[in-house]
């Protein structure tokens, strides 16, 4: 079911007071849900990181997941961010995640309390008990502070509603230790685009892709090639877009991909504090990257 080029998708605001953006853009979201349906995106990740989730409210997150549902209309699946640092809170959104229909939940480590190896078996353990829904495990070491290791990993597998890892690692030793002792059904999803070829290369299965935002077409014929086996083709794409993996993230993610979307026309490039908009000289090194690869409106250039 998760497999392919899987866009972490954005959130869009409306345009907001000085302090902070406004409220959800539902009209852009559904605009946005559309493109990717349109574009041959394999999947969707509401309310991860790049979905500013960090900053939703509790009715915010809840509502983004069913919007997200409601307009995909079960063409492709919605994996729903529904980690959190609080065991109990995690399972009430993977719980209403479930209810509203998305078709699995991608589960972040806990960040902050910065928990041992056994303190991550049991918070995803007393999940998967909990609701029995696919899930996805989300590592991401660089933003959490805890790296859940492979060994621990494994043992997760016990769990046959815990099917997979989103490796944000960018570690291609770490992401071979996870196919080496997981076995083949389990899902080995890269959670940096730098690393979706390479991560296709040694067995795993997909990516879920900030850069598929802008360029999702193209993200998605990369992993529908790598799956074939068609790797000098996979290459071709991964070449194409390669840039963009550096420019969206030349500061905090997800700024610099709502800048993106902003100029071409898809949603405003609001983001909500303690985010805040890129430099004006990375404003428009962006920009001169989107012009020299068509993706600018007439009006924007």
């Amino acid at each position: 079911m998760f497999h392919g080029s899987m866009v972490a998708i954005v959130t869009p605001f409306k345009k907001g007071g000085p302090a902070s953006a406004g409220k959800i853009d539902e009209k852009a979201y559904e605009r946005l849900i559309d493109f990717h349906l349109k574009s041959g995106t394999h999947g969707i990740v509401p309310c991860g990181t790049t979905g500013e989730s960090a900053t939703l409210t509790l009715e915010e997150h809840l509502r983004v997941i069913e919007i997200t549902v409601k307009n995909t209309c079960g063409k492709i699946p919605v994996l729903a961010g529904t980690g959190s640092n609080c065991t109990e809170e995690a399972i009430f959104y993977t719980r209403h995640a479930k209810q509203l229909g998305a078709a699995g939940a991608l589960l972040i480590t806990p960040y902050y309390n910065k928990p041992t190896q056994e303190g991550m078996f049991q918070h995803f353990k007393a999940i998967a008990k909990a609701v029995d829904i696919p899930i996805i495990l989300y590592n991401v070491p660089s933003r959490t502070g805890v790296n859940l290791l492979p060994e621990t990993v494994a043992r997760l597998t016990a769990f046959d509603n815990i099917v997979g890892i989103k490796e944000a690692t960018a570690s291609l030793q770490q992401i071979s230790d996870l196919i080496a002792l997981c076995g083949k059904r389990f899902l080995i999803i890269s959670g940096d685009d730098f690393t979706a070829l390479p991560t296709m290369a040694v067995g795993g299965h997909g990516v879920i892709s900030v850069t598929a935002n802008i360029v999702p077409a193209e993200m998605a014929n990369m992993m529908n090639a790598a799956e074939k086996g068609d790797f000098d083709g996979a290459r071709k794409w991964h070449e194409k877009i390669y840039a963009f993996h550096d420019l969206m993230f030349m500061e905090t993610n997800p700024s610099p991909v709502k800048a993106a979307l902003a100029m071409m026309g898809k949603c405003s490039d609001e983001v909500r504090l303690p985010l805040c908009k890129i430099s004006s000289d990375n404003t428009e090194r962006l920009k001169k990257a989107l012009k020299r690869y068509g993706l600018l409106k007439a009006s924007s250039r």
